[in-house]
């Protein structure tokens, strides 16, 4: 049985709005904002996702769990939005295998390292 092995991501932001935007500009979509006092979340479109999440025990970085964002049909679409949203490409989209496709790391605008990934 296939499984889609991430059910729940949260990808920590000190600038909500800042945060929000990137995210948008760069999968072309709208996060849905939810303020619940200590904690503002930005929820991904979709039955399986996660949200950008602000609060006191959120700290963005560049040294944590690296997270594989869906991009497809082909990732290149959403690297080259990257710099224009504020964020900075890390490594450019490379072959990953003929089995397993393509690849590339980025920042994002509040630091978190993060990956792309397609089939194309």
């Amino acid at each position: 049985m296939e499984k889609n092995w991430v059910s729940w991501f949260e990808i920590p932001v000190t600038d909500f709005d800042r945060a929000r935007a990137f995210y948008e500009i760069i999968f072309e979509i709208e996060l849905h904002a939810l303020d619940l006092g200590a904690l503002k979340m930005g929820i991904f479109p979709g039955a399986q996702g996660g949200a950008i999440c602000q609060g006191e025990a959120y700290h963005p970085g560049a040294f944590g769990p690296v997270i594989y964002l869906r991009a497809e049909p082909d990732l290149q679409l959403v690297l080259d939005r990257i710099p224009l949203a504020g964020g900075k490409i890390l490594q450019q989209k490379k072959q990953i295998s003929d089995a397993m496709g393509f690849m590339a790391l980025f920042n994002d605008s509040e630091g978190n390292r993060l990956a792309l990934h397609s089939m194309r």
